[in-house]
């Protein structure tokens, strides 16, 4: 299986709703390695590592988000493979 890491800056009201336990929660469903933490200015970036479809499916699912969050935008770029921790992290 291909693997593959991508970070997401993720834009819109996703601070103060729930978001990054909701990615980790999501990513970790998806067996995903990497980490998630809020930024200045209100947004929210994470760095998925691992299986590219399970990747995909977590990128396509950030612009849902918890129930309280309105996703404007997810940009996206690809990095290179890293060593991550063996669990999904929220970073503080």
């Amino acid at each position: 299986m291909a693997q593959t890491a991508v970070k997401a800056r993720i834009t819109g009201k996703v601070q103060g709703v729930a978001f990054r336990n909701w990615t980790r929660a999501r990513a970790t469903r998806h067996a995903l390695q990497g980490y998630v933490i809020n930024e200045p200015f209100g947004s929210v970036r994470a760095v998925f590592e691992g299986e590219a479809r399970a990747v995909q499916m977590m990128l396509d699912e950030l612009w849902e988000g918890p129930a309280a969050a309105v996703v404007q935008h997810v940009e996206t770029e690809e990095i290179d493979l890293e060593e991550m921790p063996d669990e999904f992290r929220i970073l503080h």
